[in-house]
């Protein structure tokens, strides 16, 4: 069960208590956030103090509806006829913004999902310039900046030695792994790895 709003203030979270005081218990198992940014941007501390407000709750936060815009920004082109267009420096705002917003939520511990709004700008809601795809689906720097972070900078590659007793240890960012160990001999065998948070956490390779 998933309560979801666009509202993110004070007194929707009061909203939720009152929910948990009158159901004697937390009727949600998630927190939906929308985070439509037509207006501009969040700043890093009201992401954090959004983050932290619903946290409390003890259940995983999605953002299920997020925008950054990559042309003019505001609300009164929603009610326009007129083009929505996306510009080179409508653009370079959007990249720089969607890799620190996704950079503040991928810190917190809190925050389980992220869902942009919209893929392209073709068919994107309101017509805004909202996609990481142009139009004509050309990616936007957004694009290259988004995946960046998921396929390079958030993504482990390493190499560890294993001790006398064949065991090794390292620090890896949540998700699926392909773990291969390789002896002196060249002689080698791969095995997948799932990391979740709270597990053990371990892979037992073993050598043919």
């Amino acid at each position: 069960m998933l309560i979801n709003d666009y509202r993110t203030d004070p007194p929707y979270a009061a909203l939720m208590t009152r929910l948990v005081e009158l159901a004697g218990k937390r009727p949600f198992d998630v927190i939906g956030i929308q985070s439509h940014m037509h207006g501009g941007a969040w700043t890093n501390t009201r992401i954090w103090e959004v983050c932290e407000r619903f946290a409390k709750f003890g259940v995983p936060l999605h953002f299920t509806e997020t925008t950054i815009l990559s042309g003019k920004r505001g609300w009164e082109m929603a009610r326009k006829g007129e083009p929505w267009l996306s510009t080179a420096e409508g653009e370079k705002y959007q990249a720089e913004n969607v890799e620190r917003f996704y950079t503040m939520l991928f810190s917190h511990p809190a925050v389980a999902a992220l869902t942009w709004w919209d893929f392209t700008d073709r068919g994107a809601w309101q017509r805004a310039p909202a996609g990481f795809l142009r139009a004509d689906l050309s990616p936007k720097p957004a694009y290259e900046s988004l995946r960046h972070l998921i396929k390079e900078k958030w993504w482990t590659r390493t190499k560890v030695k294993t001790n006398e007793k064949g065991k090794a240890h390292l620090r890896a960012f949540l998700g699926e792994h392909q773990v291969t160990v390789r002896l002196e001999t060249e002689q080698k065998a791969t095995e997948r790895l799932s990391l979740q948070k709270g597990a053990s956490n371990r892979v037992t390779v073993t050598l043919p």
